[in-house]
């Protein structure tokens, strides 16, 4: 065994030089397509498929938004991620007072289902895959989709995309929840059994790491808590009664992917390794369409600096390379300027032409898993299963990870973390371009986007105008309907689709869901 040189971001020992006596006695990966999925769930990797560059993008006003889609797909981009405001995201109308100043700031703002149409006019539903990045209204933003694919004539099972859904890391790492969480826990498990029926291509929940590992966590803890999130999932499908054979295929996973280029590459797959064997012991699961884990990945947001900006452009590069050779399913890079701004268009395309180059210039995608069996990978991947394999079974011995957010465990493990990494900044131990090393004299100015503050008064004007307009009788009874199934405990996407399609807003569903479920307020935990 060679000697150690540190340690990586989660504390595995980092070696000068990698051997055999490094690789644990028996770790044998098998080849790709063969679970437990190590070395990727597709025999032919992306030589079979290629991953799909979903650009994350949503600013400013729906029809902004829509062009900035439309922009993406003719440059070459094979699938949308779309990006609503804070408002959205936790459920208030655009006009509400708690609204005010942040309409359109950071996403776009989708309060109706006249909203969700200016957003994707003159896409095809039934070709594009869409990706959602919503939790808490998750289930109002999918019922817009489909009011609007019912109105097209497209049928619900041909279409194809990803809500995220994943309320549970919401409480532990980013805060964007409207309710308790046994009622959303119950929301997500509706979203289940519906889509089941009704729209089966459909990912029903993206269990997310990334946001986990933005908040500061390692990525030992970015497995882990991301694993025991989907445990939990699963185990609350179970409880409501749905057959997890059927539901399993349809989880998807989204991950970060930081700056230590081969901890990174091991990271996704030992998520792979431990997914499979968890779903084998914990639910009897072998069914490769369930085991095998699908994961989108994000370059990590936290890791780009105000700073020499242009430098973000090699920090995404580097990121992405080790998403692909990681074997990733679907892959968004940042922009150079996400540090100051939301992107520019000019950025945005610069960030997807970086995946292009990887695609089509550079050869790792004809080669399945092209790092496998290098001593160093093989080290890093073992020692991260087995690291995040003994904090799962940490967290069940807390009663799972619902429980152990309650009690503040995530939360504290990630600030603890988040901690020590900025630390290590601040003390020089971890060397930042630009931050605190190779420091420019005078840094240049880039162009940047800037939101009209005109955009809030004109969302507000056209969402009073829909009020205005709409029968107001049928909203009424609507939000009845929505009442009386979150009380008697049925299914409450039909109610919502329904109201959707009578032009209930996105607020007052929630303000109906919240009459009956009531409000989440933060607890520390301690």
């Amino acid at each position: 065994m060679s000697d150690s040189t540190g340690t990586t971001s989660s504390s595995l020992p980092r070696r000068t030089v990698y051997g055999p006596a490094d690789v644990p006695r028996g770790w044998a990966p098998p080849l790709p397509g063969a679970a437990p999925f190590t070395r990727g769930i597709l025999p032919g990797g992306y030589r079979t498929k290629l991953w799909t560059m979903r650009q994350y993008a949503g600013f400013s006003s729906a029809k902004e938004s829509n062009l900035r889609y439309r922009f993406l797909l003719a440059q070459g981009q094979t699938g949308l991620s779309v990006a609503f405001d804070l408002p959205t995201q936790i459920g208030y109308d655009s006009d509400h007072v708690l609204a005010r100043g942040e309409v359109g700031k950071v996403g776009v703002p989708v309060a109706s289902l006249e909203d969700m149409e200016a957003l994707l006019a003159g896409i095809p539903l039934d070709k594009v895959s869409i990706s959602m990045t919503i939790n808490a209204t998750a289930s109002i933003l999918l019922a817009f989709l489909l009011g609007i694919a019912k109105g097209r004539g497209t049928p619900w099972r041909q279409l194809s995309g990803t809500i995220q859904n994943d309320i549970l890391k919401e409480y532990a790492a980013r805060g964007t929840y409207a309710f308790p969480p046994k009622p959303s826990l119950r929301l997500v498990t509706d979203v289940f059994a519906f889509c089941q029926e009704n729209v089966p291509r459909w990912n029903t929940i993206s269990i997310s790491g990334y946001h986990i590992r933005e908040a500061g966590s390692t990525a030992v803890q970015e497995i882990a808590f991301t694993l025991a999130d989907g445990l939990e999932y699963l185990a609350a499908a179970r409880e409501a009664g749905l057959d997890l054979s059927a539901i399993a295929p349809r989880l998807s996973f989204f991950f970060n992917v930081h700056n230590d280029f081969l901890e990174e590459i091991a990271k996704f797959r030992a998520a792979r390794t431990l997914w499979a064997q968890l779903m084998a012991e914990r639910f009897g699961i072998t069914d490769p369409r369930a085991s095998a884990m699908r994961f989108h990945t994000q370059t990590a947001g936290s890791t780009l600096t105000a700073q020499q900006p242009d430098v973000n452009v090699v920090r995404v590069a580097i990121q992405a390379l080790a998403a692909v050779l990681g074997g990733t399913q679907s892959l968004h890079t940042n922009g150079k300027d996400e540090a100051l701004s939301l992107p520019t268009e000019a950025s945005a395309l610069l960030a997807l032409r970086t995946q292009q180059v990887i695609a089509h210039e550079t050869g790792v995608a004809r080669v399945v898993d092209p790092l496998g069996g290098s001593w160093a990978i093989e080290a890093l991947t073992a020692g991260l299963v087995e690291g995040a394999g003994a904090l799962i079974r940490k967290i069940d011995g807390m009663g799972g990870a619902l429980k152990a957010i309650e009690a503040g465990f995530f939360q504290r493990e990630i600030q603890e973390s988040a901690w020590r990494a900025q630390r290590a900044i601040e003390e020089k131990e971890q060397i930042v371009v630009g931050v605190n090393e190779y420091v420019a004299a005078e840094e240049r100015p880039i162009p940047l986007l800037v939101i009209d503050p005109a955009v809030e008064t004109d969302q507000v004007a056209r969402l009073q105008a829909l009020r205005a307009r709409r029968d107001a009788s049928a909203v009424g009874k609507r939000r009845i309907t929505i009442v009386d199934a979150a009380r008697e405990g049925r299914n409450l996407l039909p109610p919502i689709v329904e109201a959707v399609t009578d032009l209930v807003t996105l607020g007052e569903i929630v303000e109906s869901l919240r009459s009956v479920f009531g409000s989440h307020r933060e607890s520390a935990g301690w």
